[in-house]
């Protein structure tokens, strides 16, 4: 293992190795060495005959302000939370421009949601792969190594950390072909030491850079602000899971808002029944028997692609408590995870787990965590018994197939990710789901669309993979079921406005008995009625925006919610809100209109802005007291 005292020594050396073509691939997400990126980036940008590939996913970068207000409100909040010296990654920055040189290819598996529509290279140069074949194909296009963030204990030894998922699997099948592989880590001093399989010796990485260049901050998106919408869909999502079971959940609002409704069941039970039971008097209950409202007394064990905070709220309630003997050792493991991101606190658990839940988390390959095709797959199987994989999508046909991450015009929202793997493992495992969470319905140029529809024009999981579907309006279990019992369980969750047109193309295609009536309960299924029930939780201390705390103060998250307001605007609704904010005292809202530098605005264009934040805000204090 060669050590580099800097990011510079690093990058002369990979470029004297490797040439005059430098293939890499960097992890997903967090792990990326964002310094030793940007610096093979820029030598390539300056030395027009190196060639340069990177292969990765997830490329995270600070949300950059599309308006002014924005630009006020992100601003100061950005530099508090990520630091100034935060090392943007240079490819996106000139990705986001439609930059990049010729002589650099950047290809992912895996959008940061949203990020790349519309962008020629990003889009062209995208490949579509279920994230545990990924490996195989980085050993088919033959890179020449990993370079990615690592974490070193006290006493000196090594982890893979956040990142352990595929560089494990690629080094082995590198090696097993006998290929050379580069590894080169980068030490990053915040990074929090987990053990399991990520531990790995020294001489795993052909170079490690130890560096005091290295000390800004760990990416750590802000915590999610969570609407009625995705408190209602976590609350019907949090009955699916069966004590002494296994959990699988993502990052996002939606995940949060299932946590937040799994803690109330377990710490407050009998306020969570009384809830469960206004619930089913409103909307229609589920379509099976196969659910729950009981404390844990088992409790539940975590395998997941990603662990989030969510896992860490689990774990401290005393819910994700149930371990596995794992095959080739005595320890027990609580958690398996293949990869991890989220807040500030969630890495500072992390890095201060007991004995006990540091021997109990197990960072490992993502081949272990998403797939059961193992040497030890008996064992994989009988462990994760009562499992849950909770998932997001965009659409749903109305027979049962997903469209989870491309548009209709081909653009890539997002990516495959681990979506397939989950849906496969469900139909494998005796006595488990796989739940795909979506709201019900979307605003497109302020008309209100379903997302359950007839049949979208790109699917991510095909109707014969359906199982269970969760909007805010129920639960509808769909494996097994014909397609005309399919049909009529989605649109007993589908928003009201959409039942009828959606039901006479069904009928119209003979794939459902033309007397067929929706039945009433299901014509609950309005914003109004939403609404009435979520005053309803309201008044019980439940559905707060923020259930886990705030990276925001009490002013930006009012800002927040009233820019989030705006951006929903058409233009003639946002001279509305303008006109509207000349009746509204500016002394009400002092603190915020201080905090974007409105209070005493100083021209013409700042008072226009006083004035349509005004209207947000009182259009928001409106909407909060009729519901």
């Amino acid at each position: 293992m060669k050590p580099f005292a800097s990011i510079k020594q690093a990058e002369e050396y990979i470029v004297a190795k490797a040439g005059k073509e430098l293939r890499f691939a960097i992890p997903l997400g967090l792990g990326k060495p964002n310094q030793l990126v940007n610096a093979l980036y820029e030598r390539a940008k300056q030395q027009k005959d190196l060639k340069l590939t990177f292969f990765t996913a997830l490329s995270l970068d600070i949300p950059q302000a599309k308006t002014e207000l924005e630009s006020r409100f992100t601003g100061p909040f950005f530099s508090r939370h990520f630091g100034d010296d935060y090392p943007r990654l240079a490819y996106l920055q000139d990705l986001h421009k439609n930059q990049v040189p010729e002589n650099i290819s950047l290809h992912e598996f895996y959008f940061q949601a949203g990020t790349a529509l519309g962008n020629l290279h990003a889009q062209s140069n995208y490949i579509s792969l279920n994230y545990t074949h990924v490996a195989q194909s980085i050993l088919e296009m033959k890179l020449d190594g990993v370079i990615q963030l690592i974490a070193k204990s006290k006493d000196g030894r090594y982890s893979l950390s956040c990142n352990p998922d595929l560089t494990l699997d690629v080094v082995d099948l590198y090696r097993a072909k006998g290929k050379p592989f580069m590894v080169i880590g980068v030490v990053h001093p915040d990074l929090p030491f987990l053990g399991g399989d990520a531990e790995v010796p020294a001489d795993f990485f052909e170079g490690i850079v130890e560096s005091p260049e290295v000390r800004h901050q760990l990416f750590a998106p802000p915590k999610n602000a969570i609407d009625d919408t995705e408190h209602m869909i976590g609350l019907h999502a949090s009955r699916l899971l069966k004590d002494d079971g296994t959990l699988q959940i993502g990052i996002g609002s939606l995940s949060d808002a299932l946590t937040a409704s799994t803690l109330l069941r377990h710490q407050n039970n009998s306020l969570y029944k009384e809830v469960l039971a206004e619930l089913d008097r409103n909307f229609t209950p589920p379509s099976s028997k196969d659910i729950h409202d009981h404390v844990f007394t088992k409790g539940l064990y975590g395998t997941s692609e990603m662990i989030m905070d969510g896992f860490m709220h689990l774990r401290n309630a005393g819910i994700l408590n149930r371990s596995i003997q794992e095959h080739e050792e005595k320890a027990l493991r609580y958690l398996h995870g293949a990869f991890f991101l989220g807040s500030k606190s969630f890495y500072s658990w992390l890095r201060e787990l007991s004995d006990t839940d540091f021997d109990g988390l197990s960072m490992t390959r993502v081949s272990k965590v998403n797939d059961l095709y193992d040497p030890h797959e008996l064992a994989l199987r009988k462990q994760r018994k009562n499992a849950r994989f909770f998932n997001t999508c965009m659409q749903m046909s109305l027979l049962g197939g997903a469209a989870s991450e491309t548009l209709e015009n081909g653009n890539v929202v997002s990516g495959v990710g681990g979506q397939y793997n989950f849906v496969a493992m469900s139909h494998e495992l005796p006595d488990s789901y796989s739940v795909l969470m979506m709201k019900s319905i979307r605003k497109k140029k302020g008309r209100r669309q379903s997302n359950i529809v007839w049949s979208p024009p790109q699917l991510t999981i095909s109707r014969h993979l359906r199982d269970v579907v969760i909007t805010e309006y129920g639960i509808a279990f769909l494996k097994g079921q014909s397609d005309s019992e399919c049909i009529k369980r989605l649109i007993m969750i589908t928003d009201a406005q959409f039942q009828d047109e959606l039901l006479a193309i069904a009928q119209k295609n003979k794939k459902i008995d033309p007397h067929w009536k929706i039945p009433p309960v299901a014509r609950n299924n309005t914003p109004e009625k939403l609404q009435e029930f979520t005053r309803f939780a309201k008044g019980k201390g439940l559905f707060k925006v923020f259930p886990f705390g705030s990276d925001f103060t009490p002013a930006e998250e009012k800002l927040q919610g009233a820019l989030l307001n705006l951006k929903e605007k058409t233009k003639p609704e946002l001279i509305r809100s303008l006109l509207t904010g000349f009746s509204v005292s500016k002394e009400g809202y002092a603190q915020e209109l201080e905090r974007m530098k409105l209070f005493k605005p100083q021209s013409l264009q700042e008072f226009l802005y006083q004035k349509v934040l005004l209207g947000s805000f009182k259009e928001l204090a409106l909407r909060y007291h009729l519901q």
